[in-house]
């Protein structure tokens, strides 16, 4: 186990709905990244959305309830890693917001803000010099072309850009390709795509354009969602390139002790 000159220090796994209900993979490779590091994990399976759905589009009052619940399971004393740039900016820069006329509530999300990490945030900030260099050394077979796109809420209401980047460069056997445009959207945006189908699919297909230009075998991106959009646009063309969250593909690469 890495990062045994670590304290197990707790922290709590929020895996998100999208990954929760389809891509539990992602879940279980999050734990394994956290695990690995010497944290002791924690996962509520009581856990349900944080209400971004209806904050969204406009139901403020239907996403409250759902802020509070997550306000009841994770009280602000630990950290809490979500597999997600759009859902920790929820949680992090909008529940003070959706709770401004209820003080108590303003003051719990308040507290927990600080503590909701992106998952490369925090396992950048907290990769050790000393014991974890090598955490990502388990070598591809074959040299493996990885494009990164670059999700909007991680980039943009995160500020979360170099972190992701600097973990992929760190696995063994795969090369980080220019990806041009990579900090334009996918078109995806969770309803955007419903209510703006045509404008949707015509992003879709200028990012899948720029992937397949990139050369790249595999594109990843820390949002699944994006993914998911992003990952039936290559389907749908026959396209041979995979789609991998950033949890994956680190996990994938997680070297024996």
């Amino acid at each position: 186990m890495r990062g045994n000159n670590r304290a197990r220090q707790r922290v709590e796994l929020f895996v998100t709905c999208v990954v929760d209900n389809i891509f539990p993979e992602v879940g279980v490779a999050t734990y394994r990244i956290l695990d690995a590091l010497g944290f002791d994990v924690n996962f509520d399976s009581n856990q349900t959305c944080c209400g971004q759905p209806a904050f969204n589009s406009g139901y403020w009052d239907e996403a409250r309830p759902i802020a509070r619940r997550l306000l009841n399971q994770f009280d602000g004393s630990v950290p809490v890693i979500l597999p997600s740039g759009s859902c920790t900016a929820m949680i992090r820069n909008y529940y003070t917001e959706l709770f401004a006329d209820d003080p108590v509530n303003r003051t719990r999300a308040a507290r927990l803000a600080p503590k909701v990490y992106e998952l490369t945030e925090f396992v950048e900030q907290n990769l050790s010099l000393d014991t974890d260099t090598t955490l990502f050394s388990k070598p591809y077979e074959t040299a493996t072309a990885i494009a990164f796109h670059e999700a909007c809420h991680t980039k943009r209401e995160l500020g979360v850009d170099s972190q992701p980047k600097s973990l992929l460069s760190m696995i063994k056997g795969a090369q980080l390709v220019d990806l041009e445009q990579a900090e334009v959207c996918c078109g995806f945006g969770g309803t955007f795509s419903v209510k703006y189908p045509n404008i949707s699919g015509a992003m879709l297909a200028d990012k899948l354009d720029k992937i397949e230009q990139s050369g790249a075998q595999t594109v990843t991106a820390c949002d699944a969602s994006c993914l998911m959009h992003i990952e039936g646009g290559l389907r749908k063309r026959g396209s041979a390139v995979r789609a991998a969250h950033v949890a994956e593909l680190l996990a994938e690469s997680i070297g024996e002790d």
